[in-house]
């Protein structure tokens, strides 16, 4: 019963349009007079409240059951998110709809739902396109810890050197001792890569007279912004990550000697698995307020609902900085 219009306004922060429109979705009806705990919000949409009870009291099921039966009266300038009214038909999959939308892609994409996706008609793609978070880590970790192993002993036997294409004289020996410099290596260009793939490949702009590019940015970010708690969504399912992940294996063999190669990429396939659990964890987790994790979920969460051209790191804010995309600290200012 307590009218929380203020505590959207701020302090600490304001909410954005988005935490506001996201609210419409859970929109029941209004209170009746003298029910509120404190005096209404001022005219205007929203006027949000919450109704707690420490005590309940004994509920007759009759009246509950006439109760759930009478329509909810709406206030129309705060009604619920209305499906049937939205640019795309939510009772077919959306994949092949989205490229139609045009010039209102890039808007409607980033006005995020709370419902599930349904991207294609075929069952059978469908379930390559979701995956549990678990799976990620049950089949990425064992290959992290045998490519780990493959890699340690090979650079064991002394053969591995650097630069000896170019020159047998002055090429570099390298030791076993250095693996887990590599593996760290790897780690820190994933990190690299993780930021360079979010902001320029998931977040580019599809020309509104593309179909098929803004079919593709869906398929590959769009449908994570639009529902962006989809739970078997929030990972990279395994049959199409095995495509990128072999595409980047075979870029680093060309580079680097075989072994080398090898071990910057297990470094940067262990940094992968570690991001995929850590994106899911700051959409679902609860990390305690203070901790480095509760500063990511803040930081991504702002990405999604507010800041969308910008916050590109989820792992790590660390890229942000240099290429001034970090999302500025809220200093709260209240309005007259």
């Amino acid at each position: 019963g307590t009218d929380v219009s203020a505590a959207l306004d701020g302090p600490p922060h304001r909410h954005s349009a988005n935490a506001r429109r996201w609210l419409e979705q859970y929109y029941v009806g209004e209170m009746e007079p003298g029910e509120e705990q404190v005096p209404p919000a001022a005219p205007g949409c929203p006027g949000f409240s919450f109704s707690f009870q420490s005590h309940p009291e004994p509920v007759d099921e009759k009246a509950a059951d006439a109760a759930a039966q009478t329509p909810t009266r709406l206030d129309p300038r705060c009604k619920t998110v209305d499906v049937e009214k939205d640019l795309v038909d939510w009772q077919k999959p959306l994949l092949w709809q989205v490229g139609y939308l045009g010039e209102k892609y890039d808007e409607w994409v980033h006005q995020p739902v709370d419902r599930p996706i349904r991207l294609f008609h075929s069952d059978f793609l469908e379930s390559l396109s979701k995956t549990a978070w678990y799976v990620v880590f049950m089949v990425w970790a064992p290959v992290v810890l045998y490519l780990s192993w493959v890699s340690y002993t090979s650079l064991a036997q002394g053969n591995t050197r650097l630069f000896s294409s170019f020159t047998t004289e002055y090429s570099i020996p390298v030791h076993k001792y250095y693996f887990p410099f590599i593996f760290l290596l790897g780690m820190f260009l994933w990190s690299l890569l993780e930021y360079l793939i979010h902001r320029f490949v998931f977040h580019m702009k599809p020309p509104a007279s593309n179909y098929y590019l803004i079919t593709l940015h869906f398929l590959l970010h769009g449908q994570h912004h639009k529902s962006p708690f989809d739970s078997s969504r929030l990972v990279f399912p395994p049959v199409p990550a095995s495509l990128v992940i072999g595409f980047f294996y075979g870029v680093l063999q060309l580079l680097l000697p075989e072994v080398l190669g090898l071990s910057v990429f297990v470094g940067g396939l262990c940094g992968y698995v570690i991001y995929d659990m850590m994106h899911y964890y700051l959409h679902y987790g609860s990390p305690k307020k203070g901790t480095y994790l509760y500063g990511l979920k803040a930081y991504h969460v702002k990405h999604h609902f507010e800041h969308q051209k910008s916050g590109f790191g989820i792992s790590t804010r660390f890229w942000d900085h240099p290429f001034r995309t970090l999302i500025p600290e809220e200093t709260f200012e209240k309005e007259d």
